[in-house]
């Protein structure tokens, strides 16, 4: 795709679906902190986003199918009834078939009125385009929606790209209305979303592009990890989006610099710059994260200090630094 055919994508005016991937706070002794998760899955709602849970930002993939399922029924509890989430769906780890683990887990997010989110598994990795479409149509076939998953393996050793050959093939099941695609590389999403204009245009491909999050400007959606740092400030942008605002610009601009600091490389250590930053910004008391997830220095409060300042959601500078910044240097 040319420069000019990828400015030829630009839709000002076009209403985002936006879905927040939610953190999964822990306590100092390791333990998940449920209440900080319920005010959390509060403030993604209060913002107008779609909570997403279970997923890369909460840990899924290094929780217990107990604790996935505990993670469920807080969500809901807390969401009250007809308020829409989103849920990770893994299999059994070391399985060698997959599919009856990917049913049971798809069959515990039915139960909690949310929508799978289909998380890929090491056992996809190596088949063809024609196979694959075939595993993830026999995983989705009880789920009345779900969504699909594209992970880099830059975020998680399970994740893969798929081939332009296996997306047009897995776009076209049923019961899949969308795709988190999240490669990091805009020229890749492109294609996406070239593809599903062409084959079924009311497919959603939903970025998972921390790097370029204006993607959504190109006809992306979006299931972001780092709307998760300010799901408000995600819900303003998106909202001078669909008006038409210039103001769209200003706000993307600094929620990406926010990005380019949370999502550098080792890019999994993301989640604990959000912990940081939902600490520094008074959303947490603390910022323990898993205890196997990988970590930020300390110095980066400095830096995410500074980006929480640009967004607008430090009321108190001097008191912040002092007290949430500088006493971990």
């Amino acid at each position: 795709m040319s420069l000019r055919e990828a400015f030829a994508r630009l839709q000002p005016g076009r209403r985002v679906h936006g879905i927040s991937a939610v953190l999964l706070p822990h306590t100092p002794a390791g333990d998940i902190d449920w209440s900080a998760f319920e005010r959390l899955v509060a403030r993604t709602r209060d913002a107008g986003l779609d909570p997403a849970v279970n997923m890369d930002t909460g840990f899924g993939d290094l929780l217990t199918t107990a604790q996935r399922e505990t993670v469920l029924d807080a969500t809901r509890a807390v969401l009250g009834p007809g308020k829409a989430f989103y849920a990770g769906a893994y299999p059994d780890p070391g399985a060698r078939d997959v599919v009856p683990g990917y049913h049971a887990a798809i069959e515990a997010i039915a139960e909690r009125a949310g929508i799978p989110v289909i998380v890929q598994s090491r056992a996809m990795h190596a088949m063809g385009a024609v196979d694959k479409a075939a595993l993830y149509a026999e995983i989705c076939a009880p789920a009345e929606r779900a969504v699909g998953f594209e992970l880099g393996p830059v975020f998680a050793p399970h994740g893969e790209i798929w081939s332009d050959e296996a997306f047009a093939r897995i776009i076209e099941i049923p019961q899949l209305v969308g795709a988190k695609h999240s490669s990091l590389d805009r020229a890749t999403e492109l294609r996406r979303l070239a593809m599903r204009d062409r084959v079924r245009p009311e497919f959603r491909v939903y970025t998972g592009n921390d790097l370029a999050i204006d993607m959504v400007a190109y006809g992306s959606d979006y299931l972001l990890g780092l709307s998760t740092f300010s799901p408000a400030a995600f819900a303003a942008r998106d909202a001078a989006f669909a008006g038409g605002d210039v103001e769209f610009l200003a706000r993307n601009d600094v929620l990406q610099h926010l990005g380019n600091v949370g999502f550098r490389a080792p890019v999994p250590a993301y989640k604990h710059a959000a912990a940081m930053y939902l600490h520094i910004t008074g959303a947490l008391d603390t910022d323990h994260i898993h205890p196997r997830a990988s970590r930020r220095p300390p110095s980066d409060r400095i830096l995410l200090f500074d980006c929480a300042s640009r967004i607008g959601e430090i009321d108190d500078p001097e008191r912040v630094f002092a007290e949430r910044v500088q006493a971990f240097l």
